[in-house]
């Protein structure tokens, strides 16, 4: 299985820049499962936002790859045949990967969500179940299911900040992430951000909903973060660089003072080399 693994590893070095920089902290055995959970939720991600093909026929391909794999049937590909091999191997369930479809379907046809509770759903299929894959590659020192609402709540995390980074982007392919009632509260709705985005002129009332949900971003971080100590000590450097990474995400979008809709604002390389290898260190010596 290796070099279906390492077709794996080169897609995520592709694609998730934050994301590989912090896998390289993982003990050596976790990476492989890593890179393959993240090959199959890319093949996911791609069937609905790729231009060209129908994204129904390409998820339901995928719905057909989770058949195979759970009934012990060979499957084509080397990123198939890697994810079969993860679910194997760490008995994950296939509910978490069913959730995942469910969000990833509701992308085709839902374009914007009234309040919190609804947008909880496509959350918890789109990343909180992402977390919960992860736990038994990681490992912990404590019951898994003590720190299952940890790892919902970080994946949660870092997709609200996905969201916000991404709220322009997101807008021109006609999709409103953030929940329209809490945008409502500061004055904001579509019209406002498609005008500001297609203008280039900043609005006072989309920075003042911005600045709130970043502030509230971070507190589900805050609320994530007593998780990092139920995972075994070898795994802890990874998942602490990553929500360092992605919270430094949040600093980016307070530092451009709110105005992201034109533009994509990342952490700099300087930042992201100097967190990871400070996390590398604390590996080494622990």
């Amino acid at each position: 299985m290796r070099s279906e693994y390492r077709a794996c590893r080169r897609i995520a070095a592709r694609h998730g820049r934050t994301y590989f920089l912090a896998t390289l902290l993982l003990p050596r055995h976790a990476r492989p499962a890593t890179y393959a959970l993240y090959g199959f939720a890319r093949r996911v991600d791609d069937a609905v936002d790729l231009p060209g093909g129908d994204p129904h026929t390409a998820l339901a391909g995928c719905a057909r790859l989770l058949d195979d794999v759970y009934a012990g049937r060979d499957v084509d590909g080397p990123v198939a045949a890697a994810f079969a091999d993860t679910v194997r191997r760490y008995r994950l369930r296939r509910t978490w990967f069913e959730a995942f479809l469910r969000s990833m379907r509701m992308d085709l046809h839902v374009r914007d969500y009234p309040d919190f509770a609804a947008l909880g759903e496509y959350v918890h299929g789109s990343a909180g179940v992402i977390g919960l894959q992860m736990l038994p590659v990681l490992g912990t020192v404590a019951p898994q299911e003590e720190a299952e609402p940890y790892a919902e709540a970080l994946g949660e995390a870092f997709q609200m900040t996905n969201f916000l980074r991404d709220v322009g982007e997101d807008l021109r392919r006609g999709r409103i992430y953030l929940p329209a009632d809490a945008l409502a509260a500061f004055g904001v709705d579509r019209p406002l951000l498609e005008w500001s985005a297609a203008t280039g002129r900043t609005d006072a009332r989309i920075r003042r909903a911005l600045r709130w949900f970043v502030a509230r971003n971070h507190a589900v971080y805050r609320r994530a973060l007593p998780g990092v100590a139920l995972l075994r000590p070898e795994s802890r450097p990874c998942v602490r660089t990553a929500l360092t990474l992605y919270r430094g995400i949040l600093d980016e979008i307070a530092g451009a003072d709110y105005d992201i809709l034109n533009r994509r604002v990342v952490v700099g390389k300087a930042r992201r080399s100097g967190v990871a290898a400070r996390a590398l260190a604390t590996r080494l010596v622990s």
